[in-house]
């Protein structure tokens, strides 16, 4: 019998320490720091037999042959284009979002949907619930098999028994494995129970999609070495207020990190949203001044977004600066270059900015749009509805040009808009467009473009 050891662990960041502290020298958080007992015994593999492999041998680079990932469809689009093209067989994703957010909808789709055998472990809902909510989504599948279980030895042995191509594991958390003597979620536990499966994952070319759930700020709970140790992390967004779901890759081993998927939750499961301009653009019957069309870009993907700007005089004295889903700080700068650059009076006004939709912009090519949208609410002018903006905007109240800009001409013609403004410093081929491009060097140019 091996002799019980205990040791200290931040149930905030992971560290280890050898005795109590009130503090934790990692994240400085207080009060998290707790005792979990450990049993040191030799290590096996998931199969619980010791491994007949032998040692690799190192080769030099120009020996080693290249394969292409073979990736395996998920049948659907929003997914397989955050994943860059669908999963990479051997590959550890793990998925993170608020409760109730759709995380366990949209990997029950996932199951029911791809052409595999998929092997579905959830550790918080029983089977009769599972089928339950697979009986909403509507979807026919005899290949997906259900299991509800926590110990991983229980779930490699059903896992030899049935030979799934996908496993799903819902969620990390509530997983716990006879080698560690720690309640299920604490940090031993999740570290364990995530290497063994990424030695199944890797020793049997299975791709494995984990659901974890995360802390009051919107970190994956556990300790961060989790991240780490997976090969994708995604993080599913949106406010569970609105209908509108957001897909992003937070780390992608086999692909970019800019991609981004959309969903509608319906009473039926998540919809992909192909075109999102839908959602990010409001409808309305009239032209309504404060609200200006930004081309911007996520990833590979073009989208056409709404900024909305109110100015009205400050009635407490103190103008008030506020931006919902756009940094705040870039709003005080492009105030200040209106201010200085431009000549317009904004000190004394209060300036809400906010971006249709719910979509966190960082794409500078947006400035264009925000300082449109702030100009025609102070002037209480509207932009005509099939104008948008396309350009960078510098301290010297020049108009600065984006990148890939004929893509966004493109995505704006495809979408009916008729006049479209850009930086003159932008160079485009000399392809005929639909929509009017309007190039501008200064501020003062599209304000005479919009307001004269």
């Amino acid at each position: 019998m091996a002799k019980t050891k205990t040791s200290f662990f931040c149930q905030n960041c992971g560290a280890q320490y050898a005795k109590w502290l009130g503090q934790c020298n990692s994240c400085n958080e207080w009060n998290t720091i707790v005792e979990e007992v450990i049993r040191k015994e030799e290590k096996r593999n998931w199969k619980q037999t010791s491994s007949p492999k032998k040692a690799n041998k190192a080769l030099k680079i120009n020996e080693i042959s290249l394969n292409e990932e073979d990736r395996i469809s998920t049948k659907n689009n929003e997914l397989n284009r955050v994943l860059g093209g669908g999963l990479v067989k051997g590959s550890m994703l793990l998925l993170g979002g608020e409760p109730g957010i759709g995380k366990s909808t949209l990997l029950l789709q996932i199951a029911l949907t791809i052409p595999k055998r998929v092997l579905y472990v959830s550790g918080e809902e029983s089977q009769s619930q599972i089928k339950m909510r697979a009986e909403r989504l509507q979807i026919k599948n005899t290949n997906s098999l259900i299991l509800t279980e926590t110990n991983t030895q229980h779930i490699f042995r059903a896992i030899e028994e049935v030979q799934p191509e996908v496993v799903v594991i819902d969620s990390i958390q509530t997983l716990h494995t006879d080698f560690i003597e720690a309640s299920p979620g604490s940090i031993s536990q999740i570290r364990e129970t995530t290497a063994e499966l990424i030695k199944f994952a890797k020793e049997t070319a299975t791709p494995v999609l984990l659901i974890g759930h995360i802390t009051k700020d919107g970190n994956i709970a556990g300790p961060k070495i989790l991240e780490h140790m997976v090969d994708v992390v995604l993080q599913f967004e949106g406010d569970r207020n609105h209908t509108y779901r957001i897909l992003r890759a937070n780390k992608n081993r086999f692909g970019s990190t800019a991609e981004l998927g959309i969903y509608e939750m319906q009473n039926i499961g998540l919809r992909e949203v192909n075109n999102p301009s839908e959602i990010l653009i409001s409808q309305k019957e009239e032209a309504l001044s404060g609200t200006a069309i930004a081309a911007t870009l996520e990833g590979m993907r073009p989208l056409m977004i709404e900024v909305q700007a109110l100015v009205s005089t400050a009635v407490y004295g103190t103008p008030q600066r506020s931006a919902t889903c756009y940094d705040t700080k870039r709003l005080n700068m492009l105030l200040a270059v209106l201010e200085k650059r431009a000549g317009f009076r904004l000190g004394a006004k209060d300036v809400f900015l906010n971006i249709a939709g719910g979509i966190k912009v960082d794409d500078p090519a947006i400035d264009l749009a925000v300082i449109s949208a702030i100009l025609s609410s102070n002037e209480d002018e509207a932009i005509p509805q099939d104008y948008c903006f396309a350009a960078e905007i510098g301290l010297a109240g020049e108009v600065r040009p984006v990148n890939r800009v004929e893509q966004r001409i493109l995505e704006a013609e495809k979408l009916g808009f008729h006049k479209i403004f850009i930086s003159k410093f932008n160079k485009i081929s000399n392809a005929s467009f639909a929509i009017k491009v309007v190039k501008v060097t200064k501020v003062e140019d599209v304000f005479a473009n919009l307001f004269s």
